[in-house]
């Protein structure tokens, strides 16, 4: 009988330590302290820099959500891009989408088949989609905005150089026809 009043009473003891913890408020986990992070990364900074001198009159808007851009009447539709971020969006001065810019950031791990699919769908609700692997050189920037205006125009500059330049064949091989 003592024994069964020992496991008791030892029981008894445990139950109460537990209902004590319990009742004892705990202490809440702390947040971390918030600090100021950068808006671009290196790549982006750089790409933005040279979209706003490429395209002087027009608006450059960065990190625009996919819900800004794509509306749909079904939600299991709209949540296929929800969390979705375009990085690039250039407008003009009647506020109307000329191309959204997608930059492939080399830090991260993004796979081709994620970036297919963001494409495919700013390609289904009609938006012009320029996709960059590193960051674009003003040539290539002038070439995807400019068309058709900015290859002629090179062009005639390159032939303008090349005739210079065949011009100054031509007498260094009259030159070396009269030497020898």
């Amino acid at each position: 009988m003592t024994t069964y009043m020992v496991i008791g009473s030892v029981l008894l003891i445990l139950v109460m330590i537990l209902a004590s913890k319990a009742l004892i408020p705990k202490t809440k986990q702390q947040d971390s302290a918030l600090r100021q992070r950068a808006i671009f990364s290196m790549h982006e900074q750089l790409t933005y820099t040279r979209l706003k001198e490429i395209l002087p009159h027009h608006t450059v808007l960065a990190h625009v959500s996919y819900d800004a851009l794509l509306t749909t009447k079904f939600s299991r539709t709209r949540n296929k891009y929800r969390n979705l971020v375009a990085d690039f969006v250039i407008v003009d001065s009647a506020q109307q989408v000329l191309a959204v810019v997608a930059l492939e950031d080399p830090l991260s791990l993004k796979r081709p088949q994620k970036a297919q699919f963001q494409d495919a769908i700013l390609d289904m609700a009609g938006y012009k989609v320029i996709r960059y692997e590193e960051v674009p050189d003003y040539h290539q920037l002038r070439e995807d905005f400019y068309g058709d205006l900015y290859a002629s125009s090179r062009l005639t500059k390159d032939t303008r150089v090349a005739k210079k330049y065949d011009y100054y064949n031509a007498a260094q091989t009259r030159k070396l026809r009269l030497i020898g």
